[in-house]
């Protein structure tokens, strides 16, 4: 269908960036190290080379990095490839009580300290997967509290929807943004997830662009295999190589007025075997056709 004259169009130079799983691997999400194998250096050459202006870092593999290199070094490699953007992931508990809370809050001092020494964008942050009963109000409190903590080392925190965790939709994700009212926290809106969790795109073109911290796009088969977790970080495809609707997700995303970042998350055992330019190439190039080259449309929804 062809773009009226009331959407607004996509970015003809949208800043692209490689999400951590895309670029890091052999690497499982569940894993007891989720440590990449490969050095920082030629993940961030090899996304430079495929196009990418920003890159992602995961928890335990930015604390070996600050580590073994330093945040001077690794700003450096970032930079000499080309990457404007940073980001980190992911945090989880920040909501919850006991050790939980205690063990999650020894991880989020580390990761704001490295927010603020690489200067990352923002760090992701998910919903209890087991699908704990938090009460709403303590949710909105915590998330006010770890986006004041967040403001003092410069970054940003984003809540990734995840169906069949505790936070797995708009109205509840939104609910606990606005609610904070804080203007460096927001929600990141996956594809996969927005499609897998039956969120109406029709409810996304309608959100407050404030609300909306960062996009994720990937592809998928229509109808999910196994299990939502494995189906998640086993089965996703190269944009354009399965069968979401990605036109009309980001036609939807463009329609609020969005006007950030644009991640590629690619988590699939065929990614992870790739090699770091192949891997970077590929998923690059399979996402960056859904946008407008200067003076071009998009593929149309």
């Amino acid at each position: 269908m062809p773009m009226t004259d009331n959407r607004k169009p996509l970015p003809a130079d949208p800043l692209m960036v490689a999400t951590y799983f895309t670029l890091a691997g052999d690497v499982h999400p569940f894993a007891a190290s989720t440590v990449s194998p490969i050095p920082f250096a030629i993940r961030a050459e090899a996304a430079g080379r495929a196009g990418y202006r920003g890159i992602g870092m995961g928890a335990q593999d930015v604390m070996y990095l600050m580590e073994t290199l330093g945040a001077r070094e690794i700003r450096t490699i970032a930079e000499a490839s080309g990457m404007e953007l940073i980001e980190l992931e992911v945090l989880v508990d920040w909501y919850a009580t006991g050790e939980r809370r205690a063990e999650s809050d020894r991880l989020r001092a580390a990761l704001l300290d490295a927010a603020e020494e690489l200067g990352a964008v923002h760090l992701k942050v998910g919903g209890d997967l087991a699908n704990g009963d938090w009460p709403i109000e303590g949710v909105i409190e915590d998330f006010a509290g770890l986006c004041d903590d967040a403001a003092r080392a410069g970054t940003g925190i984003c809540i990734e929807l995840f169906p069949g965790s505790s936070i797995a939709n708009l109205e509840t994700g939104t609910a606990i943004v606005a609610g904070a009212g804080r203007r460096n926290g927001g929600l990141l809106l996956d594809i996969w997830h927005m499609v897998r969790g039956g969120i109406d795109f029709a409810d996304i073109a309608k959100m407050d662009p404030a609300h909306i911290l960062h996009v994720e796009i990937d592809d998928a088969d229509t109808l999910q295999r196994g299990s939502i977790i494995d189906d998640t970080i086993d089965r996703r495809r190269l944009c354009g190589e399965g069968e979401l609707p990605l036109p009309a997700f980001l036609q939807a995303i463009a329609d609020t007025g969005y006007s950030g970042a644009w991640g590629v998350e690619i988590l699939s055992v065929e990614q992870r075997a790739r090699t770091p330019e192949e891997a970077a190439r590929r998923s690059f190039d399979t996402a960056r056709r859904y946008f407008p080259a200067p003076h071009q449309a998009p593929i149309a929804p």
